[in-house]
C-alpha cells in the first residue's frame, strides 16, 4: 500500500537550486510553515517547457511531488521556473499558490506572484520587493551567533564570481583583499558555488595570515556563513548576486560593493536602488551609509496574508 501523504498547511516547493529553495523556504516559514518543503525532481519533457503546460505534467516532478498533489497543502510557495509549473498543478488540486520570481508567462495562472522590482513585472496580483526573500532577521542572527560560538566583530568578504552581466575580475578582488588586510577587525572570506577555482587558489595564497579565515566548500570544514554574517560589522560583496547582497543588507552591518559600476541589466537596477537608499556604497568610496536592515520577507508575508485572507 502506498504511504499516506501528510498534509502541510504551508509548503515550500523548489528545484534543487539553493537560491530557489532558500527563497521559497523563507516565505513559507514567515507564513507559518515549519516542514522540510518539497524538492522537485524534474523530468523531461515537462521540465523543458515549464511553467508552460503539457499533458501528463502531474507526473513530471517525481514521487514526492505526486504525494503532495494527492493531499495538497492549504498554501504552496514556489520559486523558480520548475516550481512555477508545480504550483500551477497544486492550484488545480485546490491549494492557494504564491509563485516567487517572474514566471515569464501571465501571472493570472497563480493566486499571487512575488517578483523583484528590478524585473519590472507588474499586475493586479503581483507583489514587488527590493531584492530577494531570505530568512535573515534579528532572531535568525541571534541564533547564528549562539550556534557559531559568537565569533565577535569582524569584516566579512562575500564572493560570487564573474557572469555575463557582471564581469568582475580576480585582480579587482585581489585589490580588495589587499586593502582589507590593513583593517583592525579579523577578516572572514566566504566563497560560493560560483567562485571560480582560480579565484579560490589565488585567494588562499593571498590571505595566508593568522587574522584571515577562508571558506569555499566542505573541504574547509562546516559552512560558517550564518555565524560570519551575524558577527560582521562590515560586509564587502562582489556585485554579481541579488541573493547575496539582499542577505548582507538584511543585517545591521555596513555593506560595501566591489566595483558596482561593472554590473549591467537587472542586477545593476537593483544595485542602483540600494545606493539610492544609502544602504550600500562602492568599496573604497567612503560615503556615508545607512545600515538600517533591509527586511522584505516579513513585509511580503504580511501582504500575502492580507491578500489571501489567511
Amino acid at each position: 500500500m502506498a504511504p499516506v501523504p501528510i498534509q502541510m498547511p504551508v509548503l515550500a516547493v523548489a528545484d534543487a537550486r539553493a537560491g530557489n529553495r532558500r527563497q521559497a523556504d523563507a516565505l513559507a516559514r514567515a507564513l507559518g510553515g515549519d516542514g522540510p518543503g518539497c524538492v522537485l525532481d524534474p523530468h523531461a519533457p515537462w521540465s523543458w517547457l515549464a511553467p508552460r503546460w503539457l499533458p501528463g505534467a502531474r507526473h513530471g516532478f517525481g514521487s514526492g511531488f505526486s504525494h503532495q498533489l494527492a493531499a495538497p497543502p492549504a498554501v504552496a510557495i514556489g520559486c523558480g521556473r520548475q516550481a512555477a509549473l508545480a504550483t500551477r498543478l497544486l492550484r488545480r488540486a485546490g491549494s492557494r499558490v504564491v509563485q516567487v520570481l517572474d514566471p515569464r508567462i501571465d501571472p493570472r495562472h497563480w493566486d499571487l506572484v512575488v517578483a523583484p522590482e528590478h524585473d519590472a513585472l507588474r499586475g493586479t496580483n503581483v507583489i514587488t520587493l527590493l531584492g530577494s526573500l531570505n530568512p535573515v532577521d534579528d532572531a535568525w542572527l541571534a541564533h547564528a551567533r549562539v550556534t557559531s560560538g559568537d565569533p565577535g566583530p569582524s569584516t566579512l568578504l562575500l564572493l560570487g564570481g564573474p557572469t555575463a552581466s557582471v564581469p568582475v575580475g580576480l585582480e579587482t578582488v585581489r585589490a580588495a583583499i589587499d586593502a582589507l588586510h590593513d583593517g583592525e577587525a579579523p577578516l572572514h572570506v566566504c566563497g560560493s558555488a560560483r567562485t571560480p577555482p582560480d579565484w579560490r587558489d589565488a585567494l588562499r595564497r593571498l590571505a595566508n595570515t593568522d587574522r584571515v579565515r577562508l571558506w569555499f566548500d566542505g573541504g574547509d570544514g562546516a559552512n560558517p556563513y550564518a555565524g560570519w554574517l551575524a558577527g560582521a560589522t562590515r560586509i564587502v560583496c562582489t556585485p554579481d548576486s541579488v541573493n547575496m547582497l539582499s542577505e548582507a543588507c538584511a543585517t545591521h552591518a555596513e555593506v560595501d560593493v566591489i566595483t558596482p559600476e561593472v554590473a549591467q541589466g537587472r542586477i545593476r537596477r537593483f544595485i542602483d536602488a540600494l545606493r539610492e537608499r544609502g544602504r550600500i556604497r562602492g568599496f573604497g568610496d567612503g560615503s556615508p551609509i545607512d545600515a538600517t536592515p533591509l527586511r522584505e520577507t516579513a513585509r511580503v508575508a504580511a501582504e500575502v496574508r492580507a491578500r489571501l485572507g489567511l
